[in-house]
């Protein structure tokens, strides 16, 4: 098989889980970014900042001031950079700033997540040089930082904070000390002296009409608006001004700028300064899409809008070659579409094996993918951890075929894993749910989910939707594969069909799931058990319900229940266990939950509607309808993420925002 060219990617550096958003335009800056931070706030931080180029009336620069701190453009009048800083929330940064930077048009702002130095006033972007004339706000790691800061010290250089970012303002400065030059060459300059990655944006006093962003390892996009532009590390952040924008890649830099006569104008460049010609592409995201609309918390919302979501990962994929009223009953669904495959089933089919690597909630759902694989298709997977993967020197062929699954398609390990197996000369695919994220990009070929934007740190609905992409990709290779009979294709595919409906009324149940959880929202543990497709499941419960409740939870493997926690089990531990009579080992996990009795334990049964022989035994039963046991887990993690829910929002917790988290895991 002809393979393309592993790319020339850098090794992926640590990068910071922070958000970024920059403008220059006819409006007041200050309020553009405010608006686009408060839609970052989903991606975790805990500080945030903002800077404007203002302009200084004459009579206040010659009398305010020390005269470093203001720079005259060629052109125009005397103008500072305002900053205004707040460890905290993004509300805390706009009531601090309600008076100040009120009229600037150019502008850059920041949401920090701490990693070189505390959350506080001092270290939240943006970051100034000594003189003040230039301001930086940066997603990443400087991974030289120690001997940057040695150098810089010596040449007289004081440093105003504990982070890494501020460096970068400094050695921009430097530069320019050394020998004056245009913005956009000082900062190209200064970056090649940075080992690490980044995403950055870059205002001036001395020339106040331009704005310069660099991308290294760090999402970076512009927004394309009427005469007005925006830098942003995510899409969310623009899209109230404008749906068109346009992604840079590793290596490449923005210079947008505003001429004499007020019209704005940018080039993208690569950081040798070749011009680059790029395609501007059209959102598919809609404002309504990040609005609560009337759900008190976007987790509540994204749970519920899992029924659609389904239906958008199938739409068009499944197809049906016969009358459309034989759709209803499943029979004459005979085949799968998933034209970001297209080229590469052959390839797929006759793999020695495929490896998924992913993290957190996605790696349980490669998890699940590996029996879907092996099950249907008969097909050998391997999952792992892609932070272990990435560093334990793997054995790979180049017959493999690599899956990286993540739902922001960011995911720093993740991306790190991929870049080493195409390095190998793999076959490399995605499934992500984020349109023109790295992994997007870097890869062979994928699977888009579809789920629209996640905003709740706790990932629900895009779990689901990766599990209908790997379901898909199992049928499909089953078929391929010739381990399943057309019938038996046409009839799973006409399960899954049923699927949204099915799961409806799963989630009609929430009312019950809300009695149980005031009974168990004061617990100190929980275990949750599962086997087979329902291990994966088990782990997925006990992360939610750790994740925004703060509880500690732990997933085990039903049988390895006596292999150590049965011993923490008493009347305080309460036993969640997913027993499904479809389940070929439904038996079993009936001892289980007799074992579990026996030692004072409360348990919480999953089952089939129709099934009643556990109700005597368990303080609770969530009941899920009939269906296929390869996609049982559809329907039966649903609860357990109605029930983390209802006990996070009892015990007060922020549930779209947990503490310690952030959506896209984009450090080490």
């Amino acid at each position: 098989r002809q393979r393309p060219r592993p790319r020339s990617a850098t090794r992926l550096h640590r990068r910071a889980m922070c958000g970024i958003v920059a403008y220059l335009g006819p409006s007041t800056a200050k309020d553009v970014m405010l608006a686009g931070l408060a839609r970052l706030e989903y991606r975790g931080y805990d500080s945030a900042g903002v800077a404007c180029v203002e302009a200084v009336p004459p009579a206040a620069a010659s009398a305010n001031g020390p005269p470093s701190v203001k720079r005259r453009s060629s052109s125009g009048p005397s103008h500072t950079i305002g900053v205004v800083k707040a460890a905290g929330k993004v509300s805390v940064l706009a009531s601090r700033s309600s008076s100040s930077l009120n009229t600037g048009t150019v502008g850059i702002a920041h949401t920090r997540w701490a990693t070189h130095g505390a959350p506080t006033d001092a270290n939240a972007h943006p970051h100034t040089s000594s003189d003040g004339g230039l301001a930086i706000v940066h997603n990443g790691i400087v991974e030289n930082f120690v001997a940057l800061r040695e150098e810089l010290q010596r040449k007289g250089y004081r440093m105003a904070s504990e982070t890494d970012t501020e460096l970068i303002a400094h050695l921009i400065s430097d530069v320019r000390k050394q020998k004056w030059m245009p913005l956009e060459e000082a900062v190209r300059q200064a970056l090649s002296q940075v080992q690490g990655a980044y995403g950055i944006c870059v205002i001036s006093s001395e020339e106040p009409d331009l704005l310069v962003g660099a991308r290294k390892g760090s999402p970076l996009l512009l927004g394309i608006g009427e005469d007005e532009y925006l830098l942003a590390s995510d899409a969310s952040a623009v899209i109230e001004r404008t749906r068109r924008v346009t992604y840079l890649n590793d290596g490449e830099m923005v210079v947008v700028a505003r001429t004499p006569s007020g019209a704005c104008t940018y080039e993208i460049k690569t950081l040798e300064n070749i011009k680059l010609c790029r395609e501007v592409e059209e959102l598919q995201l809609k404002l309504e899409d990040i609005q609560k609309g009337s759900f008190k918390h976007f987790m509540l919302k994204e749970i519920c809008e899992q029924p659609e979501v389904l239906e958008n990962a199938m739409r068009g994929r499944v197809t049906n070659r016969h009358s459309a009223g034989s759709r209803e009953s499943g029979s004459g669904c005979n085949d799968v579409l998933l034209g970001g495959l297209s080229e590469h089933w052959p390839a797929l089919a006759a793999a020695p094996r495929i490896i998924v690597v992913a993290c957190g909630t996605s790696h349980h759902a490669g998890l699940i993918g590996e029996y879907l694989l092996e099950n249907l298709a008969r097909m050998p997977c391997e999952v792992e951890y892609a932070s272990e993967f990435r560093y334990r020197n793997p054995i790979l062929c180049r017959e493999d075929v690599l899956i990286a699954i993540s739902q922001s398609g960011e995911t720093a390990d993740t991306l790190a894993a991929l870049q080493l197996a195409r390095a190998a000369g793999c076959l490399c695919l995605g499934i992500c749910n984020t349109v023109g994220s790295s992994i997007a990009r870097e890869t062979d070929g994928g699977v888009y989910l579809h789920a629209g934007p996640e905003i709740g740190v706790a990932s629900t609905k895009a779990f689901s939707a990766q599990l209908v992409a790997l379901t898909l990709i199992a049928l499909k290779l089953g078929k391929e594969r010739e381990t399943l009979s057309p019938e038996e294709l046409s009839a799973n595919l006409g399960a899954m069909l049923a699927l949204p409906d099915q799961l409806r009324c799963v989630l009609e149940q929430k009312g019950t799931v809300y009695e149980m959880a005031k009974v168990f929202k004061y617990a100190s543990n929980f275990l949750f058990l599962g086997r087979g497709y329902h291990y994966p499941v088990a782990l997925e419960g006990a992360l939610k319900l750790k994740e925004i409740s703060y509880i500690h939870a732990e997933g085990y493997p039903a049988a390895e229940m006596k292999h150590g926690p049965i011993a923490l089990i008493d009347q305080f531990m309460p036993v969640v266990i997913i027993a499904p009579t479809s389940d070929p080992n439904y038996r079993k996990l009936v001892s289980n939950i007799e074992e579990v009795r026996a030692r004072g334990g409360s348990v919480i049964a999953i089952t089939e509607e129709d099934n009643h022989e556990l109700d005597a035994q368990c303080e609770y039963v969530m009941r899920v309808p009939s269906t296929a046991d390869f996609l049982m887990p559809l329907l039966c993690v649903a609860p357990l993420q109605l029930m983390a829910y209802y006990i996070a929002d009892m015990r007060q917790c922020n549930v779209d925002q947990p503490r310690n988290l952030a959506k896209s895991v984009t450090v080490e």
